[in-house]
């Protein structure tokens, strides 16, 4: 699979919904990314940051707590849902504020900003060119980008094995590389090139590679097969094919699963780039 081998993702409706309905099961999935993209970026006191594509807020609380109170920060997502949620689960840092919106074209109050973060937040942009130029233009001069993105698709056996399963038992659509979806900026030589032609300098990136487990610690192979089919979209080709196609998507998925399972969960190989950058 390449860039796009997905339905397109509705994150401002069904898409957003889904990962509501499973946010604590995907944020206990992909809480070590998240701390190793907060980690990285050195966040300072007092700074004022843009974090895209926040989803329930988890990045965005991590970034508060390192700003401190006399900073900012704030989370942008496309869906009112997920936004709701976090305004919910930020009570008591008044330093932590939402917004619903496009990052491709919103204008977030509080800027410009000293950093913008994003944890797998901007792998969806129709236009990537267009999107970062805009998402430049919203940050003050000197501003530092941290970004996490998945890396290539060979790297993700979480993601790949899972469309192998599925596969066998319905019709995928075929891979148009660059397009949205999770893997639009796997690309090193792609991602490279679209952070400079934005106006960014500095460029620095590092892989992190690590086992991920699959609907979070503790997930049985029934449990993480019932998450991933219904968090991902290619769960949802299952959905539409029937009753009995899903049955027996999910009855493979499960064998795959109960192969690699631990007392831990169902961990599953994942490779994450840790980008960043300086706008000129």
């Amino acid at each position: 699979m390449s860039a796009a081998a997905q339905m397109p993702e509705d994150w401002s409706g069904e898409r957003g919904l889904r990962w509501l309905r499973d946010v604590d099961l995907m944020e206990a999935q992909l809480a070590a990314f998240g701390a190793a993209l907060v980690d990285r970026a050195g966040i300072r006191a007092g700074e004022r940051v843009l974090d895209i594509g926040c989803g329930g807020g988890w990045t965005t609380r991590r970034i508060g707590e390192a700003v401190g109170p006399q900073g900012l920060a704030l989370g942008l997502d496309i869906s009112p849902a997920l936004v709701a949620e976090a305004v919910r689960r930020a009570t008591g840092l008044p330093q932590v504020r939402f917004e619903v919106g496009d990052a491709a074209t919103a204008r977030p109050g509080g800027g410009p900003f000293d950093r913008l973060m994003s944890r797998f937040g901007v792998m969806f942009f129709a236009d990537p060119p267009a999107a970062f130029r805009h998402l430049a233009s919203l940050l003050a001069p000197g501003a530092q980008l941290n970004m996490a993105v998945w890396a290539e698709p060979r790297r993700n056996p979480w993601m790949m094995e899972m469309r192998r399963v599925v596969g066998a038992h319905v019709e995928l659509p075929k891979a148009e590389p660059l397009a949205p979806g999770p893997f639009q900026l796997s690309d090193p030589d792609f991602h490279r090139a679209l952070l400079e032609e934005a106006g960014f300098t500095g460029f620095d990136r590092q892989l992190l590679e690590q086992p991920m487990l699959v609907g979070g610690p503790g997930a049985t192979p029934a449990r993480a097969a019932a998450f991933a089919l219904g968090a991902f979209s290619v769960g949802e080709l299952a959905e539409a094919a029937g009753p009995g196609v899903l049955a027996a998507a999910t009855a493979a998925l499960e064998d795959l699963y109960a192969g690699v399972a631990t007392d831990e969960g169902v961990p599953m190989d994942a490779a994450v780039w840790l980008l960043s950058a300086r706008r000129q």
